[in-house]
């Protein structure tokens, strides 16, 4: 790691993140509409490389567990360093102050190709 940045084999490795928020039922329409939002905002921010969010389809595939107050956050990011900053952005406090209420759970998968 050079900087916040991971290196292999002399080139910079992305930071993938998967965001698992599960919100209280009947309010993921509310949810999505601040998240989205707050998309243009986070799009802007230096090394957000991608940012959306994503909710469960019906593929009728048997591991499949379907969750309709499930929303997952899809990110990439260049560096650990781009990510950390995201995360103390003024809009993303402001975001977090939103949905504070509506939020029951949150987890985090922070991840690098191997």
């Amino acid at each position: 790691m050079v900087n916040g940045i991971f290196v292999n084999e002399g080139r910079m490795k992305m930071i993938s993140v998967i965001a698992s928020i599960r919100v209280k039922a009947g309010r993921r329409s509310e949810f999505l509409q601040i998240f989205k939002a707050n998309v243009p905002k986070v799009r802007e921010e230096k090394g957000c490389v991608e940012y959306f969010p994503a909710v469960d389809v019906d593929s009728g595939l048997p591991p499949q567990v379907l969750d309709e107050n499930r929303v997952t956050i899809i990110e990439k990011w260049e560096s650990l360093e781009a990510l950390r900053d995201h995360l103390t952005a003024p809009h993303m406090l402001v975001y977090k102050g939103k949905v504070k209420d509506i939020v029951e759970d949150l987890s985090l998968k922070v991840l690098q190709e191997a």
